[in-house]
């Protein structure tokens, strides 16, 4: 049992008993002593009660302190409150000889005069109104810290990697049949499903405050045509057969118009979804789709736009007038004189006299998988088997981010910062008339007009700031990208062959096997890829 102590205040003295510990417990510490001395006012000196501490045997001691009498000393408790009136920390003191122990009812009274209300722990009251141990600090109430709630979120029942790769056979050709970048959908086929948000509960802390837990994002399902919602709004399904994409954030059901060869008995095509050729393209011929177009044939001299992804089985002759252009990647198996661009990749097993740009890579590979005369540009990745020709052919392949990106990203973030001004400017104006409302203050016509109009210039204005960001995000991940940029040759590459990396280039004068070629200290170099 721990040992303790008594303040004797009878008659013209005061003197302090000092009761030893029994069986293994702890002697009164010196520094709990002088503490209660010095926090009740008892005159002392700190010599003789070391000295008389020292002597301290199995027996109780008695310590004079001084001459003077003293009223009887109560019972009392010492609160500490921490961690942002999430907690409070009590330790009692003991009382004199002929002080009074403090009551439950003291004891709750004294938290309440603190500002202690909330959370209060009973059992550690009951513990120590029946225990009396001083000295030691318990938590004796704490606060109770808010559950947080769970953002919306949704699942897609469909590949949304829009950097999917076709499949590459084992002799190192690609399967132009099974490209792993069109996700067919059937009538009825689940295609997103809404994850609800799960509200958070509120907190308080040891003075009753509220804490309020974090905000949570509400989610809704955004879908275009050929599509059903369910009931209660969680899930969305086809209403048709054909293709699904997300596109910002919002499903597209697609039809697929397909068609045998574009030719005079189709005329133009000028599609709202995905369009399939079964046969070939004939020259002069346009296909215009906001999906994907798959060609399964040949495209000879003809132009495609589309959307999404552009796919050509047996590749492409542009006849020097020719042209490709793709929101996503192209993939084909040859191409041949013609001007293809694609903000995605662009695959095939050869590219003859082309201009070819591609918004990320190109890969040229299969057993022909050569690069020879015309213009090719990437912003990270060249990767071909063989560079130019053993003729000299001129050839020129470029990689690294245009200029007209990087001041476009200048350019926004110059936007955002105007934008910034407006909405900083225009929030102070509506808070003080929302403080005018909340007083009763009414406000004329032609205030209330003026308020409006900022709310609706404010809210167009964050809208821009949102996409100005998306752009920016999409921008600086290709900048990042720019410093790995590389040309790879997995074979020959033959002279006449000129190599730009960003702002540097190179004329190959000597024909080189199996090298990479980057930008270093301001120059293009060769790499060994050995």
């Amino acid at each position: 049992m721990n040992g303790s102590i008594m303040l004797m205040c009878g008659g013209d003295s005061t003197s302090l008993k000092v009761i030893p510990a029994t069986n293994g417990g702890e002697n009164p510490a010196i520094g709990d002593i002088v503490d209660y001395l010095n926090f009740n006012k008892i005159d002392f000196t700190i010599p003789e009660l070391n000295k008389a501490m020292a002597n301290l045997g199995d027996s109780e001691i008695i310590i004079p302190l001084n001459n003077n009498s003293i009223l009887p000393i109560r019972e009392c408790m010492i609160t500490e409150i921490t961690d942002n009136n999430m907690t409070c920390r009590a330790k009692f003191m003991p009382p004199s000889d002929k002080g009074e122990l403090m009551t439950e009812e003291e004891i709750l009274g004294d938290l309440k005069i603190r500002g202690v209300v909330c959370g209060i722990d009973h059992d550690v009251i009951k513990n120590f109104l029946s225990k009396r141990i001083y000295f030691e600090y318990f938590d004796i109430a704490k606060g109770v810290e808010p559950v947080q709630g769970k953002n919306a979120s949704i699942e897609y029942m469909f590949n949304t990697d829009v950097k999917a790769r076709p499949t590459l056979l084992e002799d190192g050709s690609v399967d132009f049949f099974n490209l792993n970048i069109i996700n067919h959908c059937n009538e009825g086929d689940l295609l997103a499903k809404l994850h609800r948000e799960v509200p958070g509960k509120y907190g308080y802390d040891i003075t009753g405050q509220k804490i309020k837990p974090a905000d949570i994002k509400r989610g809704k399902l955004k879908f275009g045509k050929n599509i059903k919602i369910s009931e209660d709004k969680t899930e969305i399904y086809s209403l048709c057969n054909g293709h699904v994409n997300l596109i910002d954030g919002r499903v597209f059901v697609s039809d697929l118009m397909e068609v045998e060869n574009v030719d005079t008995a189709t005329g133009n095509i000028e599609y709202e979804g995905n369009v399939q050729v079964n046969g070939n393209v004939n020259a002069n011929y346009t296909i215009r789709a906001k999906g994907n177009v798959e060609v399964r044939g040949i495209v000879e001299g003809a132009t495609i736009i589309a959307g999404g992804n552009i796919t050509i089985a047996r590749g492409m002759n542009g006849m020097g007038k020719g042209m490709l252009r793709a929101d996503g990647n192209v993939v084909a198996k040859f191409i041949e004189n013609a001007t293809v661009e694609a903000n995605g990749y662009v695959e095939a097993s050869s590219i003859m006299h082309s201009q070819v740009m591609a918004g990320s890579e190109v890969h040229v590979g299969g057993k022909r998988g050569f690069i020879s005369g015309g213009k090719v540009s990437a912003t990270t990745l060249i990767d071909v088997k063989i560079l130019g020709s053993d003729m000299g052919t001129e050839t020129l392949v470029e990689i690294g981010v245009s200029p007209t990106v990087k001041k476009r990203y200048k350019d926004l973030n110059e936007l955002i910062n105007e934008n910034t001004k407006v909405i900083n400017r225009a929030i102070p104006i509506m808070e003080a008339a929302r403080d005018k409302h909340e007083q009763g203050i009414e406000l004329s016509e032609e205030q209330q007009q003026n308020i409006k109009g900022l709310a609706i210039i404010t809210r167009s204005k964050l809208e821009e700031i949102r996409q100005f960001n998306k752009e920016i995000s999409e921008i600086e991940g290709l900048l990042a990208e720019e410093k790995r940029a590389c040309v790879a040759v997995r074979d020959t590459v033959y002279p006449g062959t000129k190599i730009v990396i960003n702002d540097v280039s190179k004329i190959i004068k000597d024909s080189m096997k199996y090298c990479r070629f980057v930008k270093d200290r301001g120059d293009v170099r060769m790499i060994d890829m050995n």
